[in-house]
């Protein structure tokens, strides 16, 4: 039998002590129901201690990383309090390995419960739009990971910067919005909305019908982050990251300790 709790517990003890550990998956025969237990039960940890939800992060958003992982749908991680940070801040959070991908957030004006949600639905519920920075981590060794083990590491999420301002995402095209990633004033990747299942706001239905089979609606002014649109990019205490997406607009944030 799996020991949900026994679990959690090694990767919750893995972040605070900065301190990686073997993948689950090599000891441990993980569903991914399982995986989302041991996630929610580290969720439900940091929530008691005083942290809250603002948010999620949708990840495996695009087709080479499914295909890597073997899957063929997303997966989900909850945000926290504690994981936001602003723009031009310098990011102050526990980090083993972290690497930055470049996204579109989406920010609420409406709850949207599913199942049966689309990209249309998400569209007419979003407040706005704005550019985002995720610094995924992962608590697992050389980010030797299987489905479970993202999945359980809360969809290998570090934390995250969004935008100030922010834009009907009416008034764009999402799909062809093209983004570049910076590190240190040097192009490191470039990308476009539709990496993101085609579009981003298709992720975010995903997403709120994924919830809605949980039981779970995805909350009025919740964060989404949709996913990347280009590879991860490592990166070290110290350096500077920058996304731009046009009309979109910037965000910037430095690695701290």
């Amino acid at each position: 039998m799996t020991d949900i709790h026994q679990l959690a517990q090694a990767l919750y003890e893995a972040q605070e002590q900065r301190r990686p550990i073997p993948p689950l998956t090599q000891t441990h025969a993980l569903s991914v129901e399982d995986a989302y237990q041991i996630q929610r039960v580290n969720i439900e940890r940091r929530v008691g201690g005083g942290d809250s939800i603002v948010g999620y992060k949708v990840g495996l958003t695009s087709k080479p990383m499914q295909r890597q992982l073997g899957v063929g749908e997303p997966d989900f991680g909850h945000l926290l309090q504690s994981m936001a940070f602003r723009h031009g801040e310098v990011v102050a959070y526990p980090l083993i390995q972290p690497k930055v991908e470049a996204e579109i957030a989406f920010v609420l004006r409406e709850a949207l419960a599913g199942p049966g949600l689309t990209e249309a639905d998400v569209l007419r519920a979003t407040e706005y739009v704005v550019p985002a920075i995720e610094v995924i981590d992962s608590r697992i060794a050389d980010w030797k990971i299987q489905l479970a083990d993202t999945v359980a590491d809360n969809a290998s999420s570090g934390c995250f910067v969004v935008g100030d301002g922010g834009v009907d995402p009416r008034t764009l095209n999402l799909a062809t919005l093209g983004g570049v990633l910076y590190v240190n004033g040097e192009v490191a990747e470039t990308g476009a909305g539709a990496a993101v299942l085609g579009h981003p706001a298709r992720s975010v239905a995903w997403l709120a019908n994924k919830l809605g089979e949980l039981g779970t609606t995805l909350h009025r002014g919740a964060v989404v982050l949709s996913g990347a649109i280009s590879a991860a990019v490592p990166v070290r205490t110290g350096d500077r990251v920058e996304v731009s997406f046009g009309r979109l607009g910037r965000v910037s944030v430095r690695v701290g300790e």
